[in-house]
């Protein structure tokens, strides 16, 4: 797939650990998980607005593309 998930390189750089995130944002540390392995075929926005408020960061650094 052309589309990588950056998420573990956005939380190493916040110095924040999987399980910190997932429970400020109210998901489980599993479906976090699957998203930042990229395990997921889908992604809602509420949850990537949540993940990107508490990261202070945009959603083009945590997903990019890759042209195969």
């Amino acid at each position: 797939m052309a589309i990588i998930i950056r998420l573990d390189r956005v939380l190493a750089d916040k110095k924040m650990k999987l399980n910190e995130l997932a429970g400020l944002i109210n998901l489980s540390p599993v479906n976090l998980s699957n998203i930042k392995t990229g395990k997921i075929k889908a992604i809602r926005f509420s949850t990537l607005d949540a993940i990107c408020k508490h990261l202070e960061c945009q959603p083009g650094d945590i997903i990019e593309y890759v042209d195969d």
